[in-house]
């Protein structure tokens, strides 16, 4: 595996930076001067990385799904009941929370009704979630722990709920009341899928 050049490692900073300063400001006040600032440098160097405001958009989006994807790593394939219990219990579980911060992940969702790229290309970042699962759910059906007959749509289902689940859960404040409703959504996959929890 080749190492990282400066470029992708500046870039990764200035995406950083600019989620940082979109957590704090808002995506819709954070600006290229804002995250200059924040890295204390020129604005031009971040231009030179990301011409507008959009792009630095676009790179968020990409940095979100990277953020998202580790939510299904699991040691191997999936091809125990237990994996598979592991990741749904992933897909529920506060870590989504922890990733990326709920107000710039809608935030940047609000985009997609004003700009057809944006649209496009956070389409993308949520197809490659359902297809990521869709792996998931042949490799435990390959193993022999599922019997799942349509992957694309089992995986469409699913996260229909979990993308339910986390826009409701985000506005419940009561951490017994957040586990509750998350186990009762676990379950209704689980059931889904034919797997008792």
């Amino acid at each position: 595996m080749g190492r990282r050049s400066l470029k992708e490692i500046r870039q990764k900073e200035i995406v950083i930076a600019f989620y940082k300063v979109a957590k704090k400001v808002g995506i819709e006040n954070a600006s290229i001067a804002k995250v200059a600032d924040l890295l204390d440098i020129n604005p031009s160097l971040v231009m030179h990385y990301f011409k507008t405001k959009d792009d630095l958009l676009q790179a968020l989006v990409d940095f979100n799904l990277e953020k998202y994807l580790s939510i299904y790593s699991v040691s191997g394939k999936v091809d125990s009941k237990e994996k598979l219990i592991e990741i749904i219990e992933n897909l529920f579980s506060r870590k989504w929370h922890r990733l990326f911060d709920d107000g710039v992940y809608y935030s940047c969702y609000s985009f997609i009704y004003r700009n057809r790229r944006f649209k496009k290309e956070f389409r993308e970042l949520h197809d490659s979630l359902h297809e990521n699962f869709v792996v998931t759910l042949k490799d435990a059906t390959e193993a022999g722990v599922l019997k799942v007959e349509n992957f694309e749509q089992t995986s469409k289902l699913i996260f229909s709920i979990v993308d339910g689940a986390y826009y409701y859960l985000g506005m419940i404040e009561d951490e017994q009341e957040i586990e509750r409703i998350s186990i009762w959504y676990k379950q209704h996959v689980l059931a889904i899928l034919g797997i008792s929890y």
